[in-house]
């Protein structure tokens, strides 16, 4: 007879929650989707509807539910409030017994909002006076990591990159105006001044009265549209982009936005980390995203949700950097080759990728003093622990938690190895 360890510090599979946003892909085009597919072969994935977010973790809006059958229907928050050790001693006690992240898979079809996230202080002010915009009083620091090419907006240009772009595009330069335009062409050399212009820039385009915008926007669509009809080369205006924005969010302020903002490519495995006030906006792809437990975002454009003009103008980190700054390094772990890590300045979350080569046909997800979920995005295995009811299959799309200082062991049953997300709280790490 084969006993059960009944332990409050257990590992069990979940059952997370897909939301189906309109911007996302559609179907199986859906990483999302696939991976849906993947951890449970019955599920239904319809052709005609979008897949937009995986949610893996206890946020309030997407708790996960616990897959296993002695657990009756209980969710992931459920069990933490129940065993808060479960996510070690310093995590449980520097956040008040709550997870500190939430895990999440997007596949992005249509571009997300111009946005940015509070920081701490500002997103209680803005929870307080406005609740039903700005759900909880938590800050929302996050990080992509590219599952496929991955393309997004974040951080401001360089003023030369931007000086240029009002040079060549009149339809901009009439959105911002000469008087800002100089202060910014002025401002080069002396860095004490370039925050101070860029910002005035950028508020004057955001604050533009409609018909304005819209006017200058048709304008400039027209003339990329006959310039790209006629052969010509638009990537001065870069109009391909330009002209995709315009027809997913017509007569939208933020398809300007691409003339400040650094447009970055992401390469499978590379990342890009959005502190509080970065503005950003993701385009298209599919990636690995973790963040803290929050659902703040301001936003301003490309998007027909709530936005905040001026909240956003005036919380933005106005300093212009070149796209490589963005893009955000992993490090190979050195006791562990295995392990990337993705380890990002603030005390929430870090993401370690776990790639195991197909010579690798037993290994150990080593233990942690913080509770982790782990999703397999490539490959099988046989999952054994001492804290979990039964040994567990593991596939392309299985999540599972991990309670703080307990390991898996993992029989690698695909001959390529496999390839896992995992993300925990590295606090040790970080103090």
């Amino acid at each position: 007879m084969r006993y059960i360890r009944i332990t409050t510090s257990p590992v069990f599979p979940l059952c997370c929650v897909v939301q189906n946003y309109a911007w996302g892909k559609v179907g199986l085009d859906s990483e999302v989707a696939k991976l849906i597919l993947g951890g449970d072969p019955q599920a239904v994935i319809e052709d005609s509807k979008p897949y937009a977010e995986l949610w893996m973790g206890a946020h309030p809006k997407g708790d996960a539910l616990i897959k296993d059958n002695r657990i009756s229907q209980r969710t992931l928050g459920q069990w933490i409030a129940d065993y808060p050790g479960c996510l070690g001693s310093k995590v449980k006690d520097t956040f008040q017994g709550q997870l500190p992240f939430l895990f999440k898979v997007l596949s992005v079809n249509t571009a997300l909002s111009i946005q940015a996230h509070p920081n701490r202080e500002l997103a209680a002010k803005l929870h307080a006076q406005f609740p039903e915009h700005y759900p909880d009083n938590n800050h929302k620091p996050e990080m992509a990591i590219a599952l496929t090419q991955f393309e997004g907006l974040c951080g401001f240009r360089p003023v030369e990159e931007i000086l240029t772009f009002l040079k060549v595009v009149p339809e901009f330069h009439a959105l911002v105006g000469n008087e800002a335009a100089d202060e910014l062409q002025s401002s080069v050399g002396n860095p004490g001044r370039i925050s101070l212009a860029l910002r005035k820039c950028f508020s004057r385009m955001m604050n533009c009265e409609k018909k304005v915008f819209v006017d200058q926007l048709n304008m400039l669509v027209k003339r990329v549209s006959e310039e790209a009809a006629a052969g010509k080369d638009t990537s001065s205006s870069n109009g391909e982009l330009l002209l995709r924005l315009h027809s997913q969010y017509p007569g939208d302020i933020g398809c300007f936005s691409i003339y400040f903002l650094n447009r970055i490519l992401l390469k499978p495995g590379e990342a890009m980390f959005l502190g509080a006030n970065e503005p950003h906006a993701y385009l298209s792809g599919d990636c690995i995203e973790c963040m803290a437990c929050s659902d703040n975002t301001v936003r301003a454009g490309l998007t027909p949700k709530y936005i905040d003009v001026n909240t956003l103008c005036e919380m933005l980190s106005y300093s212009p950097a070149p796209a490589s700054a963005k893009i955000f390094p992993s490090v190979q772990d050195p006791s562990d080759p295995c392990v990337y890590l993705y380890d990002p300045p603030v005390p929430d979350f870090t993401v370690l990728r776990i790639q195991i080569p197909p010579s690798v046909k037993q290994y150990t997800v080593s233990s942690l003093d913080c509770a982790g979920i782990l999703l397999v995005v490539q490959g099988e295995a046989n999952a054994s622990s001492a804290a979990a009811y039964a040994d567990i299959t593991l596939r392309r799309g299985s999540v599972l938690f991990i309670s703080a200082n307990e390991c898996v062991t993992l029989q690698v049953t695909s001959s390529n190895g496999m390839t896992m997300f995992r993300a925990c709280c590295l606090l040790k790490r970080k103090q």
